[in-house]
């Protein structure tokens, strides 16, 4: 089948690479020549391990390419996926249509045969059906079908989770509609890999109930973390203890600085959003906001305490600023609330992170850019793990304390014990619901 894929961002970018995969002839669209040049040189814009290789081996065998004419790519094409951003709108907390609507309307003036759109981003319950309306008002004489296909990559693992979803969930109205999305899924069906087809508002209710639901238990985890640094509990035994329920699992429950990247943030605002406009108020998902949100401003609390009360004349290194490892996205990542809570307290701040750079050094312009942990941690007074990169999870901690002015360590990630830094030199360590030093 002929795929257009609108959009080269995370979502639109991996799916169409997995797609031309499956056999599907796949043309990419994009309107930033900059990054159509990129890609057309084999360069990959974002950090997705495996994709450069994926995306090389498909151009190579033909199925891929990449364009800005849409009407090239929309020509003979079976399916138009749009995978555009829908970022959280200023002020209300909206999700903004605006690219969507855009492609939309653009899809119906160019398209001269039948064909299927398809919503792979994130959007409200009740944009599919706008969405064949300016399409329908766009193109009177266009015969199409629109289908909602949510997108549940996980970044740093999506090509696996693109090849091997958990579910596969496609909202259609025709049966014209779903036998498109059963032959552009075939690889799949013939793997017996869960496929749910439903309704348009299902489909889009689906995926925000999955991602505010996931949002929810680390919120969980982490309050239950607050409370287990009051009582003496540990959030590690704690988790564990839970996770081990088959009516729980033990995925998400991990104690951290917060959540953050391109979905959960985004997807629980507007989730929130949409239960107010429908008098139905999200509750629990409104609370899941706000907390979230304390639990980065209380890691910052945790800083300061480990620094006496100031961050003034302190040199802080940082591990770890993307919101998650093996991803360079800095999106709503916690690093954005309390890196620059560390540099405006006065302190001099150093980074270390594998991808985090290319984005970094435009979100955090104060800072120190280091390759190295252990120079980033020579002569500091303080150091912070912030995400948990493999390259940070045998570091020689006695080494690093040793060339520390202060040997004070923030695990905001539970990679090490008290036991470990204590044993390595340190002089003080906190770590996210779990004993310190008095305790042991």
């Amino acid at each position: 089948m002929k795929i257009a894929m609108i959009g080269t961002g995370y979502v639109g970018l991996v799916s169409g690479v997995c797609f031309s995969d499956f056999g599907h002839e796949v043309i990419c669209v994009d309107k930033d020549p900059r990054k159509i040049e990129m890609l057309e040189r084999g360069e990959v814009p974002i950090y997705e391990p495996g994709l450069d290789t994926l995306m090389a081996k498909n151009v190579e065998a033909g199925r891929l390419s990449f364009t800005l004419d849409l009407k090239a790519a929309i020509d003979g094409a079976d399916a138009v996926f749009i995978a555009v951003g829908t970022p959280t709108r200023r002020g209300d907390g909206h999700a903004d249509l605006t690219y969507v609507m855009a492609a939309a309307e653009e899809i119906a003036k160019t398209a001269d045969h039948y064909i299927v759109v398809v919503t792979k981003s994130t959007v409200p319950v009740g944009t599919n059906r706008k969405v064949a309306e300016a399409m329908a008002a766009a193109n009177p004489a266009l015969e199409f079908d629109v289908a909602s296909n949510p997108e549940f990559l996980r970044e740093g693992a999506a090509i696996d989770d693109f090849m091997k979803p958990d579910r596969v969930v496609v909202g259609v109205e025709t049966d014209r509609a779903a036998k498109v999305m059963e032959d552009i899924y075939r690889p799949l069906y013939l793997r017996e890999f869960p496929i749910i087809v439903t309704d348009l508002e299902s489909a889009e209710m689906i995926k925000y109930a999955a991602n505010a639901f996931l949002a929810t238990k680390i919120t969980f985890i982490n309050e239950i973390a607050a409370l287990c640094e009051k009582t003496g509990a540990d959030v590690k035994q704690v988790s564990k203890g839970m996770g081990l329920d088959g009516r729980i699992g033990n995925k998400f429950l991990h104690a951290g600085p917060g959540y953050g990247g391109s979905c959960f943030p985004k997807d629980t605002k507007a989730l929130a959003r949409i239960g107010q406009d429908h008098a139905a108020p999200m509750s629990i998902v409104e609370t899941v906001i706000k907390v979230n949100e304390d639990t980065k401003r209380r890691m910052i609390d945790k800083l300061l305490d480990l620094c006496g009360g100031s961050f003034r004349g302190k040199t802080v290194a940082v591990l770890g600023v993307t919101f998650k490892p093996n991803t360079d996205d800095m999106r709503d990542a916690p690093a954005l609330t309390i890196v620059p809570a560390l540099v405006g307290g006065g302190a001099s701040v150093r980074v270390v992170d594998p991808q985090g750079r290319r984005e970094g050094e435009a979100l955090l312009p104060s800072v120190a850019w280091h390759d190295d942990p252990y120079r980033a941690a020579e002569s500091a007074d303080l150091l912070v793990i912030l995400t948990e990169w493999n390259e940070f999870r045998a570091l020689d901690l006695s080494r690093i304390a040793a060339g520390m002015a202060a040997p004070r360590l923030a695990d905001l990630r539970n990679i090490y014990s008290a036991a470990d830094a204590r044993a390595a030199g340190f002089t003080a360590y906190d770590s996210i619901g779990r004993a310190g030093f008095d305790a042991m």
